[in-house]
């Protein structure tokens, strides 16, 4: 894992990465919201539901009742421009988003 992130977001790369291991998916994300709570989820391909760790990430958190988002991880491909929009809508404005690679080093950092 990278030095260069703090306690917390090395938190969330471990949970994203842990996720995504689980079910062994492309992808996995985890969420941090205003209150410190984290959230994580891995993508889910179904032959009728289609849902990428990121938005299942945030919806996690936005039905745990967050009002907002202090920082997301995202460890695999680079989330998709719907994806970073529904991190922004619980995030709002100049909040970190990290994409990493499957061993946890930032490859990107967004900002919503």
């Amino acid at each position: 894992m990278s030095d260069e992130l703090d306690a917390d977001d090395a938190k969330l790369v471990t949970l994203a990465r842990g996720a995504r291991g689980r079910v062994g998916a492309a992808s996995g994300a985890a969420v941090r919201d205003e209150t410190g709570r984290t959230y994580s989820g891995a993508d889910v391909t179904l032959p009728s539901l289609s849902v990428s760790s990121l938005a299942l990430a945030v919806a996690q958190a936005v039905a745990a009742g967050a009002r907002g988002a202090e920082a997301a991880v995202v460890v695999g491909p680079d989330p998709t421009p719907a994806d970073v929009d529904a991190f922004r809508d619980l995030a709002g404005q100049g909040v970190a988003l990290l994409v990493c690679s499957s061993d946890g080093i930032v490859r990107t950092r967004l900002t919503t």
